[in-house]
């Protein structure tokens, strides 16, 4: 660390206050320019980066917050106009991260620490209707179908997705796997749940997209659906599976929640970019915090406050490497 004690004291304060990143001879070319970290339209990705925001933040760095597309931020990442997007779920978002990497413009920042799942899911009480669940080949039998059905589905059943820009091929599962299902999607995250608990609260039929780390699957009672397992070659060649002519007839991949940023950050900010690959959470705290946002209703920027002041020598180490 560079000692403030043999500096002037004016240099030292001129320093100290107008933020400028105090560099080890490692970390001398480190910019002042802000960081651009990206934020989506769920609750656990606004609060994994706002952590990360708060720690670069006490590493001396200033810190912009961008609202972002979930796929389409991938352009920005390349050009450099966004630097670091915190959460690239690999049951989303793997082959728009590949495909940026592989431009060479965008960098694989590493796991955070979370495991993703996101699936179809049913609360246990529609199993009395379709008994043949999980198994997906149960939704292809019209009467199943038919119970999972909307006024304006009907007698078609109703998988109620995610927003759009969370991508998954669902509207393309649906075909591959010729299911009588009809997919809409929920305009928001928050729609989305709302949805599912006014459903089970008068234990009416529902089939939507359910993801984890969140606290619906330990609130509510139910499964997700068991498709034919992913395997790369179901997204990307159509002989693959049970649809000789269709991609996508499997389920959704599992795996690491990635951190990604442009290329650049290692060079500009050496110092962040050490940081932002340390960063690591589980599913459990992640859980718990995405509960108290939006369970017991406390405030995002309290939960994030609560979890730096109980990690604080988690986190001065990720800015210390």
């Amino acid at each position: 660390m560079l000692d403030l004690a043999r500096l002037p004291r004016l240099s030292a304060a001129v320093l100290l206050l107008s933020g400028v990143v105090l560099a080890t001879p490692s970390m001398a070319q480190e910019s002042t320019d802000p960081i651009k970290l990206t934020l989506h339209d769920w609750t656990g990705q606004l609060i994994t980066t706002n952590i990360m925001g708060e720690v670069l933040k006490k590493a001396g760095y200033s810190v912009e917050y961008v609202q972002a597309d979930y796929l389409a931020q991938f352009a920005g990442l390349e050009t450099g106009d966004l630097h670091v997007a915190m959460e690239i779920w690999a049951t989303t978002g793997q082959e728009a991260l590949d495909n940026a990497v592989a431009t060479g413009k965008v960098e694989n920042l590493g796991e955070t620490g979370m495991q993703a799942k996101e699936e179809w899911w049913f609360p246990d009480y529609m199993k009395e209707k379709c008994p043949g669940l999980p198994n997906w080949e149960a939704l292809k039998e019209p009467a199943c179908a038919e119970a999972f059905s909307t006024a304006e589905t009907a007698p078609k059943g109703r998988y109620l997705g995610g927003p759009v820009t969370w991508g998954g091929f669902d509207d393309e599962r649906v075909e591959a796997l010729d299911l009588p299902f009809e997919v809409v999607h929920a305009g928001t995250d928050a729609a989305l749940f709302a949805e599912l608990e006014s459903a089970y609260q008068r234990q009416a039929p529902i089939m939507l997209w359910i993801y984890a780390p969140h606290w619906a699957p330990a609130k509510y009672k139910g499964e997700w659906v068991e498709f034919p397992t992913y395997t790369p070659e179901c997204y990307n060649d159509a002989s693959w599976g049970s649809n000789p002519d269709m991609a996508y007839d499997c389920g959704k991949p599992f795996g690491p929640i990635w951190k990604a940023g442009w290329v650049g950050v290692k060079d500009k900010w050496p110092g962040a970019y050490k940081a932002i690959k340390a960063f690591n959470v589980n599913n459990d705290e992640m859980g718990a915090m995405i509960t108290d946002v939006d369970v017991n209703g406390k405030k995002l920027e309290d939960v994030v406050a609560a979890w730096m002041a109980a990690n604080e020598a988690r986190w001065s180490d990720w800015i210390k490497k």
